[in-house]
C-alpha cells in the first residue's frame, strides 16, 4: 500500500470500457459486462485497505436505454444475479448498500433484488456502497425540484442544504474524487450536484482492467492536488 498523507472519503467511479474491452477479445458485449462487474469487487477491497468510507458505482444511466434490448436484458439479468449474490458477502463485511436512480422504471425483479440488498445491509456501519442503476444527474435534480414543490416548502427556505436532502444522494457527503476509466473525458450526467468540488481522474485503462495499481495512482494523484474550493 502506498503512504498517502490525504485521502478522499468518497470516491465515484464511472465505468467505461466493458464494450470496447469484449471487443478487442473477440467477445460479446455481455462478456464485457460479466468482466467489469468482477471487478468491482478488486476495486471494492483496495479501497477497504485504504479506509475509504464511501464509494460509488455508475452503473446504469437513464440514457443506457437507448442501447440494444438485448444487452439492455442481458446486463439487468447479470446485475441482478450479482447484487443478490453480492450482498450477502458485503453484509458479513458490514457494508452498507444503497441505490441512487429511478427504481420504478428498472425491472421488477431487479427492483426486488435492489430493495432486499438495501435491506439487508441498513444497519452496517462499514463502508457504504452506492449503485447508480438508472440513475442521470438532470432526473435527479427534476425529481428533487418536484419533491420540493410537493411539500410546499415556501421559497425563501430553499437552500443548498434543503436543496440536498431532496436528492437521491440524501446523507452521503459530496464526491471527492470521480474516476473515469476508457480515456473519455466527459461526466455524462453523473452526480452533477454532488460534484460541483470534486477532483476528476481519467485513464485510458479501461474498466476490466482498473487494477490495484491503476487506482493507487489515481488516490497518488489526489493527494497531490490543492483542493480550495474557490478560495485562494
Amino acid at each position: 500500500m502506498l503512504e498517502l498523507t490525504t485521502l478522499p472519503r468518497h470516491v465515484a467511479f464511472i465505468l467505461d470500457g466493458n464494450g470496447r474491452w469484449a471487443e478487442k477479445r473477440g467477445l460479446s458485449r455481455l462478456d464485457g459486462h460479466r468482466a467489469g462487474v468482477k471487478n468491482i469487487r478488486r476495486v471494492l477491497e483496495c479501497l477497504g485497505r485504504y479506509g475509504i468510507p464511501f464509494v460509488t458505482f455508475y452503473a446504469f444511466s437513464t440514457e443506457n436505454w437507448n442501447r440494444p434490448a438485448e444487452e439492455v436484458n442481458g446486463l439487468f439479468e447479470l446485475l441482478a444475479e450479482v447484487v443478490a449474490k453480492e450482498s450477502r458477502e458485503l453484509h458479513k463485511k458490514g457494508v452498507r448498500i444503497r441505490h441512487i436512480g429511478r427504481l420504478q422504471g428498472l425491472p421488477e425483479h431487479v427492483q426486488e433484488c435492489i430493495t432486499q440488498a438495501v435491506k439487508l445491509t441498513e444497519n452496517n456501519r462499514g463502508m457504504t456502497l452506492t449503485i447508480a442503476l438508472n440513475y442521470g444527474g438532470r432526473a435527479e435534480i427534476l425529481d428533487a425540484v418536484a419533491r420540493i414543490i410537493a411539500d410546499g416548502v415556501p421559497a425563501s427556505e430553499i437552500s443548498e442544504e434543503l436543496f440536498a436532502r431532496y436528492l437521491y444522494t440524501a446523507g452521503l457527503p459530496d464526491v471527492d474524487l470521480v474516476i473515469r476509466t476508457s480515456g473519455e473525458l466527459r461526466i455524462s450526467n453523473f452526480l452533477l450536484w454532488q460534484s460541483a468540488y470534486s477532483e476528476f481522474y481519467f485513464t485510458p485503462v479501461l474498466w476490466p482492467d482498473f487494477d490495484e495499481e491503476e487506482l493507487e495512482q489515481a488516490l497518488l494523484a489526489y493527494s497531490r492536488r490543492q483542493r480550495r474550493f474557490g478560495g485562494l
